[in-house]
């Protein structure tokens, strides 16, 4: 039995300890640049957030720096200017076009109204509740659709909120005497208070019917705009270059909406919106999907992101460009099939708000290039990429504004917390190397080495492999001041098509400094890869990619200092489909399995995600909208299912659910739980009442990865780091 110091030292280094400590590190959310004088200094504000586990809150602060443009070899010299500043019911933020203006929309804490305030150099020049405006729902704040957008001429904002329904009525009094019946002109309304609004599923449930909302500046005026389709969904707004129009992109929503988030194969096109006649005219092509306009700062270009709609979720997207007085459209980068050294395709969702050069000619992202996240220079005349980090010691670059042709950006690594840097970016063909000069420089955290390990498929000309046959990466978390072997933890990533890039993850660091590695799964049908890859895991999913996970295991086992007797598996979501299929082909491999929101049965998900289209298109069968399936198709969903096999997994599993999962139902764990209880297979089940797909927010993934821990180091034992056992 441990004494009371010894237990008080493994509180001290136990995993709550551990994710406590590893939490601190704040992440920068935002950032804007104002040119202070003479276009030499510059006044850069972040907004920052970090986990502020006592209080159970995100904690949100601002910074401000100087940034003053030198003669020296990087150009630059940074300070910081002032204390950060907490930011309380803050729910968006913009700065206008020239930074002399800010608009905030925050949440009064009394009425739980939304004021929209306008803050410049006096002070708070406009304040305006537009919860008691009643135009209009709540304004929506975060994912697909939202927007905060300034005019050019700085006097109006453009906005997305929920359409204006009528407040539900009290009940009918039917059974009580002498009560006043509705009158007639009321009674189709209070018909009408249960009727079903669709929304767009998983982390967008409040989310129905988005409408576009000008708040006139000058007039004092709030409207909501007519003329958009009644088959669209408007979202991402922004005003055109004369300020008498809005662009937006629009989703279809007819015959019923699909789960949109982590989805960018939705139809959906790029309108004008022209405010004076209400002519609302389509700039994209006609049947694709598309994302992010972003115009540049002569406006005379308009740039943005396209794919194909269905087939994969997330898929490597071409760049798209449109000349605004000629309306004609080039693509500037295509999809890309098989990647190069120098160039692997795009698959980011969202381009960076400020991404355009002063030159109006050259833009700057960030996507993963396989298991790196880079930026990319596009040269959007040529069609050149130049990559802007590559071999860059960091492993996930993340652009958060260019202006006045000032970087400012995000760099991480598995070892390496967030730190905030910026650069000048050089005239055209003299991008490199590009001088990054630190803002906010985080230290490594000791204890942790990474790597990425290129595992190659065999060719064997029979099964999937023979489809493609490109190399996959993994990545490789160890501690460095453990004793090995080390005990190994397996982590295939969920989507399926998603990518473990080498940022910092809190989580992961964690592992490592309980004594774990962690190997980090880039199967085949990851993001970063090139198209061909994320195509051939169509029609072979529980086959492809089961297997690459497991090849990837056993290189590593042989490559690398690992114990073969001390395997856990810990994944979510499709990830976790993968690691239930590993558990029945091999129940003796794996001593511990930890779960999150877990893919068992197929065919129960038809009725019950948002996204029934990526049950049919993970097994290579066609979806419509109408689709039905038949006997045969749902006889093959269940036999791909880990559930079909659920005899034989002997491994203990732990399993952590949302209740408000939208994308894979609770009933999925459920099912499985006593599957395995009934069998005498040790489980335990997690349930969070107000939890997503994502199982987020502070407390939830807290107790998410105190739970996980525990369970590794109950059923692998304490990993040994003085040589003793």
């Amino acid at each position: 039995m441990a004494t009371g110091t010894e237990k008080g030292v493994e509180a001290a280094h136990g995993p709550a300890a551990c994710y406590r400590e590893l939490s601190r590190f704040p992440a920068v959310t935002r950032a804007a640049l104002r040119a202070a004088a003479e276009g030499q200094t510059f006044l850069l504000y972040t907004e920052c957030s970090r986990p502020d586990l006592a209080r159970r809150r995100l904690l949100r602060f601002g910074r401000h720096y100087s940034v003053r443009r030198t003669a020296g070899p990087e150009g630059l010299a940074v300070s910081r200017t002032a204390l950060s500043a907490g930011i309380h019911n803050q729910l968006l933020s913009q700065d206008s076009p020239t930074g002399q203006r800010r608009a905030v929309l925050e949440r009064c804490p009394r009425q739980g109204h939304e004021l929209l305030q306008v803050w410049d150099s006096g002070g708070c020049s406009h304040s305006v509740d537009l919860t008691a405006l009643g135009k209009h729902g709540d304004v929506y704040t975060e994912g697909p659709f939202a927007c905060l957008s300034w005019s050019h001429s700085e006097t109006r904002l453009l906005y997305v909120a929920e359409k204006s329904r009528p407040k539900r009525q009290p009940p009918c009094p039917w059974d009580v005497p002498g009560a006043a019946w509705p009158a007639a002109e009321d009674e189709d309304e209070e018909g009408k208070q249960f009727v079903y609004h669709e929304d767009w599923g998983e982390a967008l449930s409040t989310l129905s019917v988005p409408v576009l909302c000008v708040l006139d500046l000058e007039g004092l005026s709030l409207s909501v705009l007519e003329g958009v389709p009644e088959h669209l969904s408007p979202g991402q707004a922004l005003w055109s270059p004369d300020d008498h129009g809005v662009v937006f992109v629009g989703w279809w929503h007819k015959p019923f909406r699909l789960g949109l988030s982590a989805c960018s194969n939705r139809r959906s096109g790029i309108f004008h919106l022209d405010l004076a006649s209400g002519c609302c005219e389509l700039l994209s092509a006609e049947n694709c999907s598309v994302c992010s306009p972003r115009l540049s700062p002569d406006g005379q270009r308009l740039l943005y992101l396209e794919g194909v709609v269905g087939g994969p979720h997330r898929q490597c997207l071409r760049l798209r460009m449109l000349t605004w007085q000629t309306r004609q459209t080039v693509t500037v980068l295509d999809v890309v099939q098989e990647p190069t050294e120098a160039f692997a395709g795009l698959y980011t969702e969202v381009l960076p708000p400020r991404c355009w050069a002063a030159d109006s000619r050259r833009a700057v992202l960030g996507t993963p290039q396989r298991s790196h996240t880079d930026l990319l220079l596009v040269d959007t005349d040529a069609s050149t990429v130049t990559n802007l980090t590559a071999g860059s010691p960091e492993g996930c670059w993340e652009l958060l504004t260019l202006q006045w042709d000032l970087l400012v950006a995000t760099c991480s690594a598995p070892h390496h917390p967030p730190s905030l840097v910026v650069a000048v970016l050089p005239p055209a063909g003299q991008e490199l190397p590009l001088g990054w000069v630190p803002v906010e420089d985080t230290p490594t955290v000791p204890g942790i080495t990474w790597k990425i390990l290129t595992v190659q498929p065999p060719c064997n000309g029979q099964g999937p492999a023979a489809q493609n046959t490109q190399a996959f990466e993994a990545l490789l978390l160890s501690p460095s001041d453990g004793v090995p072997p080390y005990p190994l933890v397996v982590c295939p990533h969920g989507g399926p098509h998603a990518v473990f890039d080498a940022r910092w993850r809190p989580s992961m660091a964690a592992l490592c400094q309980l004594g774990f590695a962690v190997l980090l799964v880039n199967y085949r049908g990851s993001l970063g890869f090139g198209q061909a890859s994320i195509s051939s895991l169509l029609s072979h999913v529980g086959e492809q990619d089961v297997a690459d996970t497991q090849l990837a295991v056993e290189q590593a086992l042989h490559r690398e200092p690992l114990d073969p007797h001390r395997l856990a598996l810990l994944a979510g979501s499709h990830g976790a489909f993968i690691a239930l299929h590993l558990l029945t082909r091999e129940p003796k491999r794996y001593q511990a399995c930890a779960l999150r929101s877990p893919v068992s049965n197929l065919p129960a998900l038809l009725g019950t995600s948002d996204i029934p289209d990526w049950r049919y298109t993970s097994l290579g069968l066609p979806y419509s909208f109408e689709r039905v399936p038949s006997a045969e198709e749902v006889a093959t969903m269940l036999l791909r299912s880990p559930i079909a096999q659920a005899a034989q997994v002997q491994t203990p599993v732990l399993l952590c659910v949302g209740a408000r999962d939208r994308r894979v139902s609770s009933t999925q764990a459920l099912e499985l739980y006593r599957v395995l209880r009934a069998r005498g297979v040790p489980a335990r089940l997690l349930w969070y009442p107000e939890g997503g797909h994502a199982l987020a927010g502070v407390e939830t993934e807290a107790d998410v990865f105190k739970n996980c821990a525990h369970w590794l180091l109950q059923h692998l034992g304490q990993p040994r780091r003085d040589g003793t056992g």
